[in-house]
């Protein structure tokens, strides 16, 4: 099957790139930036003319506007690349009877207050532009009939771009102390246990009769202190003294979600995965970021 991969430069497509180098498919890694093939997701005629003269599948969308803060300001293109983007993407993926899945985040939820793991059904109640936008995208494709596969995700890191991991990384061993938000709650991803479950989903075609939104994140739970604390310690960054704060120390144009865990028992029911403890996986990518350093 050929399979073709949007957004193949960003943490998640960097990751798809390592893990489906064996495949018994063929993969398509798609970007607008240099060293990829071209492809304007936005504009659904690019998107057909490639999938008929590559006879694709299978779109992987790896593909979003992911800064959270900015996407308040940054007006229309939010919901052109996170919302119509993917429904361009769903229905020229109807049209060859093809699977879309698509990569959605935990920022669907946050409105209300909830101190339970999210659930695939709990209603969306986002609290700002990009989990609005996020939100739409799910919508659209749904909206299409589509076979597909929404896979919603939360704090994302990996050795590859810039992310939390990475920033910590840099702070704790240049600062001598650093207040970090602890009334947040989550669980750390890294791209890599992602992107082997898309991979396993997909090679396997375990995918067949089970469209739907599914949720994936590490297992285990913490705030961003936590997050922090441990990213030190595995660094052996002893030397920064790190505390906790309230979100309002850090004032933000977008409240963002303070209890954001998600339920992930329909994913591993569903298609059989076992998903690491976080602290295991960030150990491991922490390893990755040494070797390539």
């Amino acid at each position: 099957m050929n399979i073709l991969v949007t957004g193949a430069n960003g943490q998640l497509g960097n990751e798809m790139q390592l893990v489906t180098k064996n495949s018994n498919d063929h993969y398509i890694f798609t970007d607008v930036c240099d060293g990829y093939t071209k492809l304007d997701i936005t504009n659904i005629d690019d998107i057909r003319k490639m999938v008929h003269e590559n006879d694709v599948r299978c779109v992987i969308n790896c593909a979003a506007w992911t800064n959270v803060d900015a996407a308040e300001t940054a007006g229309p293109i939010v919901e052109t690349l996170n919302a119509t983007a993917p429904e361009n993407l769903a229905k020229v993926m109807k049209e060859v009877d093809g699977l879309l899945v698509h990569v959605s985040t935990d920022y669907v939820f946050g409105g209300d207050p909830y101190n339970v793991p999210c659930k695939e059904d709990q209603k969306g109640t986002p609290t700002g532009v990009y989990g609005l936008t996020k939100l739409h995208g799910e919508q659209k494709i749904q909206a299409t009939g589509v076979d597909h596969i929404i896979l919603r995700t939360a704090w994302l890191y990996s050795e590859f771009g810039k992310n939390f991991v990475k920033t910590m990384l840099n702070l704790t061993a240049t600062k001598p102390q650093l207040k970090v938000v602890f009334d947040q709650c989550g669980t750390p991803t890294y791209a890599l246990d992602l992107a082997q479950a898309i991979f396993d989903i997909v090679e396997n075609r375990k995918y067949r009769g089970h469209s739907g939104i599914y949720h994936f994140s590490n297992e285990g739970v913490c705030s961003w202190y936590d997050f922090t604390v441990k990213i030190a310690e595995l660094a052996g960054h002893t030397a920064c003294d790190i505390q906790p704060c309230h979100s309002d120390e850090f004032p933000s144009p977008v409240t963002r979600p303070a209890y954001s865990v998600l339920d992930k028992t329909k994913i591993k029911d569903t298609f059989g995965l076992k998903i690491p403890y976080w602290e295991v996986s960030l150990r491991k990518c922490m390893d990755n970021i040494e070797k390539k350093s």
